[in-house]
This record gives C-alpha cells, sequence and structure tokens, in this order.
C-alpha cells in the first residue's frame, strides 16, 4: 500500500496513468473475457462488473459468470452424445 501511496504523492503522471488503466482492466476483466467465452451475456457481464468490483466475492461471481458459457454447453454436448456403457 505504500508503494501505490508514493507513487500518487509523487508527480510522475505517467506511473499514476498506468496505475489507473491496470486498476480499470482488472475491475472490468470479466467483461474482457467475456468476449472469448461468453458473447451471448457480454452487456449483461459489463454491467454487472461495475457494481461488482467494490466486492471481490462478486466480482468472482462475475469472473466465473464471463469465463462459463459456450464452454459449458460445449462439453455438456459432447458428453451427451457420447454412448453410456
Amino acid at each position: 500500500m505504500e508503494f501505490l501511496n508514493s507513487i500518487f504523492v509523487s508527480e510522475n503522471y505517467a506511473m499514476i496513468a498506468i496505475v489507473g488503466v491496470i486498476a480499470i482492466a482488472l475491475w472490468f476483466l470479466p467483461a474482457i473475457l467475456a468476449l472469448f467465452f461468453n458473447r451471448k451475456h457480454f452487456k449483461l457481464i459489463l454491467l454487472a462488473c461495475i457494481p461488482a468490483g467494490l466486492s471481490f466475492i462478486a466480482w468472482s461471481g462475475v469472473m466465473i459468470w464471463a469465463t462459463t458459457g459456450k464452454v459449458v454447453d460445449k462439453y455438456s454436448k459432447k458428453t451427451e452424445s457420447e454412448p453410456q456403457a
């Protein structure tokens, strides 16, 4: 925490901007991943990222929602088509 405090106290605006971009990227990481894994629910996941960033538990739930979807459907269809012994 002291590292971030020293960055914000200094007048190094480039470093402050880098920290800000990293923070926004982490906040909206579920939405970024939803573009690849769960495009069908991208808009809802994007909206859910806004308040979910305040809670690690909620953010984790949105992350799980973003990374599942088509992948789950893909593997569930694969197991349904296989003959059972």
